[in-house]
This record gives C-alpha cells, sequence and structure tokens, in this order.
C-alpha cells in the first residue's frame, strides 16, 4: 500500500492504470457515498430525494473550493517534486490545513446566516423547502473534515500513493453505508431521522477521512511529512496553489450556477423532475467518476514529466489516457442505454417518477462519450500549470452553450428539451477542447 511510484520512468500504460485504478476506485466511492444517499431517500419519500437534488449545487460549491484547492496544491506539489523542491512541496501540505479549516467554519457560518436564503434561490419550492433546510443545516458541520479530506485526496495521489487515497476513501463510504439505512429510517435502537439521518451519516465519515488523512500526511515515510509549523498561512505558496487551483474553482462554481438553473427550469415540471434528474445525476455521475480517476491519475503525470522535461513522455501519457478513457465511455453508454428501464425502478417504483426518468436518463448518458476526452485534457492542462484555459474552455460550455440550449430547447420539445440540453453541449465543446489540447502538445514539442 505504501510503495511509491516514479511518475518519470516507468511504462506509461502500467503506470496510468496504477495511478488511476486507486483514483477511480476513490472517485467512485466518493459518488457512490452520494448514490447510496440518493438510493435510500429516493425509497423514504420521492419528496426527500428532490430536496437532496436541490442541495446538489450546494454540494458542489464546497467541492469548488476543496477540490479546486487540492488540484492546484496537487499539481504544486508535483512540479516541486519532479524539480526535486520537496521543501516547498511539504510545506504546501500546511497550507491546505489552513484553508480547509478556514473555509470549512467559513462555511458553517455562512449556511447558519442565509442558509434558507440559499436553498429558495437554488430552487426549493415550498413543498420541498423544510426537508431541504433539515439536510443542509446539519451537514454543514463536516464543512472542516470535508474540504481537508477533498485537498488531500489528490495530494497523496500526487506523492504516488494513490492506494492511501483511495483506502480513506472506501473506509468511509463503508461507515456511511453501514449507517444510512439506520438513521434514515429508525432501524433497530437507532431513531428515525430521515433526511436528517443521511446528513448525520455524512457527518461521521467525512470525520473518519479527516483523522485518517492527517494520520497518513503526518508519516516520516510520506514526502509531505506534515508539520504543524507549516500551517502558519504562507502567501506565497497559497498565491501558487490558486493560480492553478482558482479557475478550477470558478470553474465548479460555473456548474453549481448551471444546476441551479437546471433546477428552476425542472420547476416548472413538478417535484417529480427534479428528483429524476437527481437520479440520472448519480448514476452517470458513477461512469464520470472512472473518467475523473484516470484524469486525475494522468494530471500528476503530466505535472511530473513537465517539472523533469521529459516532453515526448508527457504526450504520449495523454494519448494512452485518452484510448484507455475513450473505450470505457464507450462501453458505459451502451449498457447504461440496454438497462435505464431496470436502473431507474431500482431506484423508485414511483409511476410518475420513473415515467419522467427513464427518457432522461437515455439522453443523459450519450453525454458520456463526449466527456471522456474532455475530461482528459482538462486534466492536462491542470497538470500543465495551465488551469485558466481548462476554465475558459468548460466556460463556454456551460454557460455560452449549455445555458441557452437549456433555456430555448424546452420552449420546443419541453421536458426533453432539457434533457437534450446536456449532450448537445458536450458535442460542441469536445471540438474546441481537441483543438487547444493539440495546440498546448506542439507547444512542448518545439521547447
Amino acid at each position: 500500500m505504501n510503495k511509491r511510484l516514479d511518475l518519470g520512468k516507468e511504462a506509461i500504460l502500467p503506470l496510468i492504470l496504477k495511478m488511476s485504478w486507486p483514483s477511480i476506485i476513490a472517485m467512485t466511492a466518493m459518488s457512490l457515498y452520494n448514490f447510496i444517499d440518493t438510493f435510500w431517500l429516493a425509497r423514504f419519500s420521492s419528496q426527500a430525494l428532490a430536496a437532496l437534488t436541490v442541495c446538489f449545487p450546494i454540494q458542489l460549491l464546497a467541492a469548488a473550493i476543496g477540490v479546486g484547492t487540492g488540484i492546484g496544491a496537487g499539481s504544486f506539489s508535483a512540479r516541486m517534486f519532479g524539480a526535486e523542491k520537496n521543501l516547498e512541496a511539504q510545506k504546501t501540505a500546511g497550507q491546505t490545513f489552513f484553508l480547509s479549516m478556514l473555509f470549512g467554519f467559513g462555511s458553517i457560518l455562512f449556511v447558519l446566516l442565509f442558509g434558507d436564503s440559499m436553498l429558495v434561490f437554488f430552487g426549493a419550492s415550498d413543498e420541498i423547502l423544510p426537508l431541504s433546510h433539515d439536510y443542509l443545516f446539519l451537514a454543514v458541520y463536516s464543512s472542516p473534515f470535508l474540504f481537508f479530506s477533498m485537498m488531500t485526496a489528490i495530494m497523496l495521489r500526487v506523492e504516488g500513493r494513490p492506494l492511501l487515497s483511495m483506502n480513506v476513501v472506501l473506509i468511509a463510504l463503508i461507515s456511511s453505508a453501514i449507517l444510512d439505512p439506520f438513521l434514515i429510517f429508525g432501524i433497530g435502537p437507532f431513531p428515525r431521522m430521515g433526511i436528517r439521518g443521511a446528513a448525520l451519516a455524512g457527518i461521521i465519515a467525512h470525520l473518519i477521512m479527516f483523522i485518517l488523512s492527517l494520520y497518513f500526511l503526518q508519516l516520516k515515510s510520506s514526502k509531505y511529512d506534515f508539520r504543524l509549523k507549516y500551517t502558519r498561512p504562507d502567501l506565497q505558496i497559497i498565491k501558487s496553489i490558486y493560480s492553478t487551483g482558482f479557475p478550477s474553482m470558478v470553474t465548479n462554481f460555473v456548474i453549481s450556477i448551471v444546476l441551479v438553473i437546471y433546477n428552476h427550469v425542472l420547476g416548472n415540471f413538478g417535484f417529480q423532475a427534479i428528483a429524476a434528474f437527481g437520479i440520472c445525476f448519480r448514476v452517470t455521475g458513477l461512469a464520470t467518476m472512472v473518467l475523473f480517476g484516470v484524469g486525475a491519475g494522468l494530471m500528476p503525470i503530466v505535472g511530473y514529466n513537465l517539472g523533469a522535461r521529459l516532453f515526448q513522455r508527457l504526450r504520449e501519457s495523454v494519448s494512452v489516457a485518452l484510448k484507455v478513457s475513450v473505450v470505457f465511455s464507450a462501453v458505459s453508454v451502451i449498457i447504461l442505454e440496454l438497462f435505464s428501464s431496470q436502473i431507474i425502478t431500482f431506484f423508485s417504483s414511483d409511476p410518475h417518477l420513473t415515467a419522467i426518468a427513464i427518457p432522461a436518463l437515455r439522453i443523459h448518458v450519450a453525454a458520456l462519450i463526449f466527456s471522456a476526452p474532455i475530461i482528459i485534457y482538462v486534466n492536462m492542462f491542470i497538470g500543465l500549470g495551465k488551469g485558466t484555459l481548462a476554465m475558459i474552455i468548460l466556460f463556454i460550455r456551460d454557460i455560452l452553450v449549455f445555458v441557452p440550449l437549456l433555456i430555448i430547447l424546452p420552449l420546443f420539445w419541453g421536458i426533453t428539451g432539457a434533457w437534450m440540453a446536456l449532450p448537445l453541449a458536450g458535442f460542441i465543446e469536445l471540438f474546441l477542447v481537441i483543438y487547444w489540447g493539440e495546440k498546448e502538445l506542439r507547444k512542448l514539442e518545439t521547447r
């Protein structure tokens, strides 16, 4: 579990797989954490599922901060390790602890002051607002633990120890999966807490992730060698983190805004439409997490080989990652299209909900085939330290392409038009990302 991979020398395909599969399992486990909440709350009530779906944008805002900071810290650390500037990389671990506490306690204060107004803005109707309130106002207390865990998960992969990151997430997932049904439905000695039970299970899982992440970072065998003296704010390192991480944060903020618009558009078709989107989001999210896992495995390889000036190896790594991700996405689309009815009825037997969700899922999964190369190139940009370019590409898709489609298409095709907007936007973005990706790779060849 503790063997460190050599990102600059190992054979590329085995290295991609070794770096990716723990990331895939860790990210899929993170997605399964929300998938499990969706499964049990769908069985509790459609209103509870819709209430959870309204909270998706808020969860993504937290992920924007945590993952964005982690990506920036990971990219910076990878370049420092590649350039053999280990002390600068070690200090980064302390800065992520400081930043996670800052954002975590800030989030708690913000939700306590403005949470209800935020839920209404994010699409909560009078029918589901009380349930959304119950979930958010309890779940937010896990913020400091969650932020630190998200940041360090990426940094552990960068260190060449992706198995550590994977095991931390798996342990937390198992804890949440066990607690969810007991706390939601009140099985045995546990109280029947409903949607608050899902929130409490999340707090416990995130606390476990926090403790394990901190433990692994402070081990003497860790290249980060976490020390409290490095938690004092270092503005130079923080600036370096966000020179790459801030664009990733902005990108995820934009996605949250897009989900808010999606909730409002779907709200015109009833809370069942929002609940259906919640199921589709989680199901396709499982497949997408595999693609993100491959991208996460590629990112430190790109950063390391850039720092070591191994440009041909960098290009070959991107090529291998593209092939792996495209094959997986094609297989996923076929499977999800064939079994869409069975997947939806696995979540709910509500005839109104399934009538909306089955065609929605069949349309949504088409976006996966376009997502594969997009995710790989975006992670390549981040590994190169060009987070701004990644942000621009995703901004074009989400704001300039997807949102207009989301507003216009339902005027002609109703709710079907709302589902069609996502794959159409992905198709258009595919051409942009291939053009910019190949352009950046050609620049490296001239160095």
